[in-house]
């Protein structure tokens, strides 16, 4: 069954889309009987229910616009029943006052084609072959873009100067004196002939950016004054930027020069706050640049179509550090292959690959921890108060269609039903982001979890903390926002965030980190404490509700992986359909959970074992899977990843120095430059090394 909110939205288009058709078989009418007054209120009511879909339902209007019933043809449509009506109208002369309206009117639509060819020769000239953030780009000669309504809203734009011609032609029918009609057509004229020279101001000198020859030229020139040496690729959809946002602050603590290197222009404005170069290169000879530059290593958060265009550059050595560890077949995709490294985070990984058996190699398997999980507060016993809080963070369908994927479909309402069964439980819900997006059931479960969530917290009653409160959260979410949002004009377009987002303060990156750790304080102090919360939104991160749990409940993924450095208590649904055994066997990463069945009965017990620490059998156990999952805790994780950095690049250094020796036709030869080179990297990594035993 459709989800509650569904039937209505498309009843509401449906009614629009009927209330327009009704609206243009009224002026039809109106014009051909004539009937004024349902002449004039059908053009009115036709042309401001375009205007407001226009605003509020453009996705409805496409529709339209695949029918070849766009916004153009509807608008001229409307004139000509206008004027249409006017002949049918006594005392209207047709060929010594309408003439001149009808003349008009035609002017007013080819200056209307004229500012569409400008507008799209302007955006021609405003698209760079990359696009850049944390660079400054000034070089390029670039300015504030032209307002959208002239340069990229095209059907607003004919609307809007419509306004004054429908007004004018309305006074008509009603006057019979053509001069209001005159004066409507005129105003709407000088406002389409205005703007198409305003937007051509666009195309002179002074406004035009680079070429894009000079473009690229000008990123050769960059490349070579930065010189990265270790990045982050990343490509994605819009809902996947989490997977590269999750390693920001371990890519900007490397030593040597991070960039980031992307290939969606939307994704540019995804990425998190950092201070690390961004640049994004969406075509592939533009991307076969990086080649010539200094960049030796990349890492790869995540796999996708475009990671296999970057991979065919061999002087850049390549490793795939994922966005998450799991049991899941998803973590051992044979396209690992493909990369020079697999960085993980600790032995049960190296195991998983080796018994995937997918052709990755187990000396290209490297142990690097998880260095985001530093945040993470460790287990610190038994709830202090009457409350215990319990994370719930279920994981999303997958596209396999396997049932154990997701416990929400099967289990999550019967576990949030015991939880919230047991008075002293606060519940944490957060479902992952991509939940509902395959399979309609879970949308349709997370959204009865969250109705049950909402229902029981209007049962509850208790302590609210004071306005200050509030006011608090307030005041750290606009010192966030100011540190992280960029406040662009509605007119921006990509050009000018570039502009605007040149190189960072100096200490930004500092700051944001200390202005999330005072919003997510300030976030969980406004709410009561005995509140249930159901939190969808981006902020507070995992880790924080992480901090505030006591106990958590999820599915096979790398949440599980992550909680575990906490070595807090924590439970997996099983909706496999496996016996237990069988899937702890399948599953390493639940050896020290309590397992949950469907029916979710083992919650009771879960929450007792973890009100009371004696009961509480699975500790031990804890402690050892957490060392075999993330790895040992001395050297830090920080240190290790940093060497193992720093080694890859010293073989891609190798490497260099092996073509260029083999180019020179002197094999086994090296210049002194080589040598230095070579010696400067296995310098950094024994340095590294040192640093490992130091710790």
């Amino acid at each position: 069954m459709p989800s509650a909110g569904i039937v209505p939205r498309r009843a509401v288009q449906l009614a629009a889309l009927f209330a327009m058709m009704v609206a243009f078989t009224a002026q039809l009418l109106g014009a051909l009987l004539p009937v004024i007054p349902l002449f004039i209120a059908a053009s009115v009511v036709n042309l401001g229910l375009d205007l407001v879909l226009q605003h509020k339902q453009p996705g409805l209007l496409a529709v339209l616009g695949r029918i070849r019933f766009d916004v153009t043809v509807r608008q001229l449509l409307r004139d000509m029943l206008i004027l249409v009506g006017l002949l049918h109208i006594d005392g209207i002369n047709p060929l010594e006052e309408q003439a001149p309206l009808t003349i008009t009117l035609l002017l007013f639509y080819g200056t209307h084609f004229v500012c569409q060819a400008v507008a799209v020769l302007v955006r021609r000239t405003r698209s760079l072959p990359f696009v850049t953030r944390n660079i400054d780009a000034s070089a390029l000669r670039l300015c504030d873009a032209p307002p959208r309504i002239l340069s990229r809203q095209t059907g607003r734009r004919l609307l809007r100067f419509s306004v004054p011609t429908t007004t004018g032609m309305m006074l008509t029918a009603i006057t019979t004196d053509a001069y209001w009609g005159g004066i409507g057509l005129a105003v709407s004229l000088a406002l389409s002939a205005g703007g198409t020279l305003y937007l051509g101001t666009w195309l002179l000198p002074k406004k035009r950016v680079a070429g894009e020859k000079q473009a690229l030229e000008w990123l050769d020139n960059w490349l070579a004054e930065y010189r990265p040496t270790v990045g982050m690729y990343f490509s994605g959809g819009s809902s996947s930027a989490y997977q590269a946002n999750m390693w920001l602050s371990t890519l900007a603590s490397l030593d040597g020069n991070p960039i980031i290197v992307l290939r969606e222009r939307f994704m540019v404005q995804k990425i998190e706050a950092t201070d690390v170069p961004i640049v994004c290169i969406p075509k592939v000879a533009n991307l076969m640049r990086l080649e010539h530059s200094a960049l030796k290593v990349l890492l790869h958060p995540a796999n996708s179509g475009k990671t296999s265009q970057i991979l065919r550059i061999p002087s850049i050595k390549h490793a795939f550090t994922n966005h998450g560890e799991s049991d899941k077949l998803s973590s051992c995709n044979p396209y690992a292959k493909a990369y020079d490294e697999v960085w993980v985070a600790g032995p049960a990984a190296r195991d998983r690959y080796q018994l995937a058996d997918i052709g990755v190699e187990d000396k290209d398997v490297i142990e690097v921890g998880r260095p985001q999980l530093a945040p993470i507060q460790p287990y610190a016993g038994a709830p202090a108060g009457r409350l215990t809080t319990v994370l719930y963070a279920p994981t999303w369908e997958g596209w396999d269609g396997n049932p154990g994927n997701t416990s929400v479909i099967l289990a999550g309402e019967n576990i949030v039903r015991e939880l919230l069964a047991d008075e002293n439980v606060r519940l944490l819900y957060k479902p992952h982001p991509m939940t509902g997006s395959v399979d309609p059931r879970a949308g349709a479960a997370n959204t009865r979890i969250q109705a049950m969530i909402t229902e029981a917290n209007a049962r509850r009653s208790g302590a609210q903390p004071g306005p200050e409160a509030a006011a608090e959260l307030a005041r750290c979410t606009d010192a966030l926002n100011a540190l992280t949002t960029s406040a662009f004009r509605k007119s921006a377009d990509e050009l000018e965030r570039m502009r605007l987002q040149g190189t960072p303060e100096e200490g930004r990156a500092a700051a944001v980190a200390a202005a999330v750790t005072a919003w997510e304080e300030a976030y969980w102090n406004s709410f009561p404490e005995w509140e249930h919360r159901i939190i969808t939104t981006a902020r507070p991160g995992i880790f924080s509700c992480f901090n505030q749990a006591d106990v958590l409940i999820s599915d096979v993924s790398s949440v599980v992986s992550d909680y575990l450095t906490s070595e807090k208590p924590y439970a997996v649904a099983n909706t496999s359909g496996m016996s237990e055994d069988d899937f702890r066997v399948n599953f390493p990463t639940v050896r020290a959970a309590t397992i949950l069945t469907p029916e979710a009965e083992e919650v009771a017990g879960l929450l007792d074992a973890v009100r009371n620490p004696e009961k509480d059998t699975l500790a031990g156990e804890r402690a050892e899977l957490k060392e075999h999952l993330l790895g040992p805790s001395d050297p830090p994780s920080s240190v290790r990843f940093n060497q193992a950095a720093l080694a890859l690049a010293a073989k891609a250094d190798e490497r260099r120095i092996r073509m260029e020796n083999r180019l020179s036709g002197i094999p086994g030869q090296r210049s002194q430059e080589d040598v230095d080179a070579s010696e400067t990297a296995e310098d950094k990594a024994n340095g590294a090394s040192d640093a490992t035993a130091a710790v």
